[in-house]
């Protein structure tokens, strides 16, 4: 299965940033929506941040004010810069792609489901010590 690439994550004290990053590989290029989900050990995925085509980011309602998503095009990249961390943020870190060029959907969160995405990063692991 073709995944996206991602890089960044690791282990950091409470109150720290860190950035992570995603290469959106040709294949999911001219997506609507590109978002980042996150997973805790026995806990369901959960939505941390998204933006649409058109730039409008939009952010779970216990990272706003914390983390930015961002992306540049001219590397095809897309962030997602945690700051002001906490232990709650320890999760496993997806980047994600719809892949979907149509758009018709709702990007922003809370309503983005994450069975919209079509293309997926293998995840990377932040985890935040107190």
């Amino acid at each position: 299965q073709q995944r996206l690439v991602q890089s960044g994550g690791g282990s950091v004290q409470a109150g720290e940033s860190l950035t992570l990053s995603c290469v959106i590989s040709e294949y999911a290029y001219g997506s609507y929506c590109l978002g980042w989900f996150r997973q805790s050990p026995g806990k369901e995925r959960e939505g941390v941040a998204s933006i649409d085509r058109d730039g409008r980011p939009s952010y779970g309602e216990s990272v706003k004010g914390r983390f930015t998503i961002s992306q540049d095009n001219s590397k095809n990249t897309l962030y997602l810069q945690l700051t002001d961390v906490n232990p709650e943020d320890t999760a496993m870190y997806y980047c994600a792609a719809d892949g979907d060029w149509r758009g018709g959907y709702s990007c922003a969160l809370p309503r983005l489901e994450y069975w919209r995405m079509d293309y997926w990063g293998k995840g990377t692991q932040v985890t935040v010590s107190s």
